[in-house]
């Protein structure tokens, strides 16, 4: 697709990461993480998407490899942390603290925090919590996990968009159960049986991923494929929507006091489908001194060339 040759043009070059560890958090949890670009560059923490999504090797190509210590990490139960797609003790809190934990794992006094969708939410919630520790914010597609954005994607709303992707997700609930699609599809995605699981995660994901950018790109669908990945992104994603991210309703308005003081430059598709503008808006308003970007051509995923250019010039102007 011609989308990947732009996008060649708007990212740094690919790099690999010169350290990679493992982190135990919990007597159950260890995470995963990486370090790219220059030791001794500004730290960036890069927080993934999903919950459930994994870090990937592209988010590096987002930052100078000269000027920035990239810094990433896959979420409890995700990517290579251990152990896969387990629900117990995963929750938004535990995410603040492994965060946290990495931070001083890795000797730093603070650092500036990326974040896209799920990313953005936690980044916030991070910040919240420890506010002298970010050193600025750059959050892309603004999810803030509210009841009606949760509605709005899962159950109607994104449906009216896009309907023929929708039907299947639907459809793959039984109809007396239709009302409430995040607990019908969370009693299959931790079903005992594991077809059943799999089924369910095959078409939570594809869903997710049919939605995600303004064009749809075939190869995005195919990580629905993926099993092994759908398992724990679904599971993972389930788990905390059907818990309301383990904070209330509002959680993120209610505290936006705690990081007012935070540079924040917030990237937003117009077209986002998974994460509506409004949210980006709204949190905008409530930071009044916060750079608001809506790309006018662009959806959800950070992997489309006019949100990439934004995001990339986000961080060289850190």
């Amino acid at each position: 697709m011609g989308d990947k040759s732009s996008m060649g043009k708007v990212l740094y070059p690919k790099t690999s990461p010169h350290a990679t560890g493992m982190l135990q958090v919990s007597n159950l949890h260890t995470i995963f993480w990486e370090r790219s670009g220059n030791p001794s560059g500004e730290p960036v923490i890069v927080i993934h998407g999903g919950p459930g999504g994994g870090s990937q090797p592209a988010y590096r190509q987002y930052f100078s490899p000269e000027k920035f210590d990239i810094i990433q990490f896959d979420q409890r139960g995700c990517g290579k942390s251990t152990p896969y797609a387990e629900l117990q003790e995963n929750n938004t809190h535990n995410s603040v603290a492994d965060i946290e934990a990495l931070r001083e794992h890795l000797g730093l006094d603070s650092w500036h925090v990326f974040g896209g969708s799920w990313g953005s939410t936690l980044a916030l919630i991070y910040a919240q919590n420890h506010p002298k520790r970010a050193q600025s914010l750059i959050l892309r597609g603004i999810f803030m996990c509210r009841k009606s954005e949760l509605q709005w994607f899962y159950q109607q709303g994104a449906s009216h968009v896009f309907p023929d992707a929708f039907e299947p997700y639907s459809q793959h609930i039984p109809v007396e159960e239709r009302h409430d699609l995040i607990t019908a599809y969370y009693q299959r995605l931790t079903h005992e049986d594991v077809e059943i699981r799999r089924a369910a995660a095959k078409e939570w994901t594809r869903w997710e991923m049919a939605t995600s950018r303004l064009l749809p790109d075939p190869e995005y669908l195919d990580k629905a494929e993926d099993l092994d990945f759908a398992v724990a992104f679904a599971r993972i994603e389930c788990h905390y929507f059907i818990n309301g991210i383990f904070v209330e309703d509002g959680h993120i308005l209610n505290n936006v006091e705690k990081i007012k003081h935070i540079p924040t430059t917030i990237v937003q598709g117009r077209y986002d489908m998974v994460c509506p503008t409004i949210s980006a808006w709204e949190l905008h308003k409530a930071l009044p001194e916060s750079k608001l970007i809506i790309v006018p051509d662009a959806g959800h995923s950070m992997g489309e060339p006019s949100i990439a250019r934004e995001l990339v010039n986000a961080t060289d102007n850190i």
